[in-house]
């Protein structure tokens, strides 16, 4: 299931993140990742849950952005929940593309039991449907 954080810059997002990347640590009976850009999150989460920066890869656009999240996912079945900080930094602001690519994770997701969390830095009103669809 893939659900979005979303507001403006200072809004909280990255807090309410944190805090679900905890919570789900202390159920999980799987792997929790967290995923940003660069290391920010290194210490304000805990230590068990696995931290991962897109950058060290050269990760940029939603096409390689995919490629990483599946393939991340193709290889450890036991992740019970993913959360990405700083979408639209590692993506791009093209809100359409992001609505592609959420479809397509969904789709490639599929039945799986996997909880994916993103945080989204932007108005909800500027977001087209197909990515508002996400909002939890």
């Amino acid at each position: 299931m893939i659900k979005l954080i979303v507001g403006k810059k200072g809004t909280g997002k990255t807090k309410i993140l944190v805090d679900m990347v905890e919570a789900a640590e202390k159920v999980s009976s799987g792997n929790v990742v967290c995923i940003e850009k660069v290391p920010h999150l290194t210490y304000d989460i805990p230590s068990s849950v696995r931290l991962m920066e897109t950058s060290k890869d050269n990760i940029e656009g939603y096409e390689e952005f995919y490629g990483f999240l599946t393939g991340v996912l193709a290889g450890n079945f036991d992740i019970t929940d993913m959360f990405i900080d700083s979408t639209l930094r590692i993506g791009g602001r093209d809100y359409d593309k992001l609505g592609n690519f959420l479809n397509k994770l969904n789709t490639a997701v599929g039945d799986r039991e996997v909880n994916i969390v993103f945080t989204i830095s932007a108005d909800k009103e500027e977001l087209p449907e197909s990515v508002q669809a996400f909002i939890g």
